[in-house]
């Protein structure tokens, strides 16, 4: 009942399958402990929120994890099966500020520029990465886009966000070429089922994984020569602060990438301020 639950409020399936491995691994201590669901209380999640930092997880994983659990005690409470939410009462361990990862605009431009625009393959990684930057996208927003979002007399694409909440975002020219490259001389050759709308596919006519992006996009840091370690998202931070350094607001970022509130949008201003003291430091004569 607490899937359909999830479900019903949109959460997305990668979220749901975390939270079931989440609350079977609370399950399985709190049965080692003796207790059944509803005699936790928040003094015994205290116990195992310390047990899993204790045991090495990262601050973010137990923040999860609790995130999970007090999820699932609120749907209990609103069900009428427990009395409170034991979770209400334990906090999230401190996380340390972590800086997104950002690429400068020529490592941007370098990755792009480098992707060749012969092979069906290239053309649809050159238009994955050219649209994830362009629209600032999460990877789900890029795998679950189909041929029909994309407006091209009007520049704009259609995507489906977290919660299940769409947004209209520009599309720049750059992108709009390599889709529509893409789209005349890429997909149809990779199409197999003819009914499939996705946009991106694999060379199976399969729609992409998250597993497969972040492959693609190795492969074209590596023929780069970038730095590698980079993952999907960080063309979505670039995107972010590439925006902030030319001098956007930060309402307006916040509605390009989704956020449902500004203090998410606001860790930008951070690394904005980390350029700005680099660029000081490297060339005031008194810093």
């Amino acid at each position: 009942m607490f899937r359909r639950d999830l479900t019903a409020a949109g959460t997305a399936p990668r979220t749901m399958a975390a939270y079931e491995r989440d609350l079977g691994q609370l399950q399985a201590w709190a049965a080692g402990s003796g207790l059944e669901p509803d005699q936790v209380s928040h003094k015994d999640l205290r116990r195992y929120a310390a047990s899993l930092s204790a045991a090495g997880r990262a601050a973010a994983t137990v923040a999860r994890k609790l995130a999970a659990i007090r999820g699932f005690y609120g749907f209990l409470l609103r069900t009428g099966r427990v009395g409170q939410n034991p979770a209400d009462l334990v906090s999230a361990p401190k996380r340390k500020a972590k800086l997104p990862q950002v690429l400068t605009s020529e490592q941007m431009a370098g990755l792009l520029d480098a992707v060749p625009a012969e092979k069906p393959l290239d053309l649809r990684d050159r238009a994955m990465f050219e649209l994830a930057y362009s629209c600032g996208l999460r990877s789900e927003e890029v795998l679950t886009l189909t041929v029909d979002s994309i407006d091209f007399d009007d520049e704009l694409i259609r995507v489906l966000g977290k919660g299940s909440k769409h947004r209209l975002l520009p599309v720049g020219e750059p992108a709009r070429r390599a889709v529509e490259a893409y789209l005349a001389r890429a997909r149809p050759s990779l199409v197999v089922d003819q009914g499939e709308r996705t946009l991106f596919l694999s060379r199976n006519g399969r729609p992409l994984s998250a597993s497969d992006l972040t492959r693609r996009l190795a492969i074209r840091m590596r023929e780069a020569a970038a730095a590698g370690g980079v993952s999907p998202h960080a063309l979505r931070h670039s995107f972010a602060t590439h925006l902030l350094e030319g001098g956007a607001d930060l309402r307006t970022i916040q509605e390009l990438l989704g956020h449902s509130s500004i203090s998410t949008t606001q860790v930008y201003t951070h690394l904005d301020a980390a350029r700005l003291r680099d660029a000081y430091a490297g060339s005031h004569p008194r810093a």
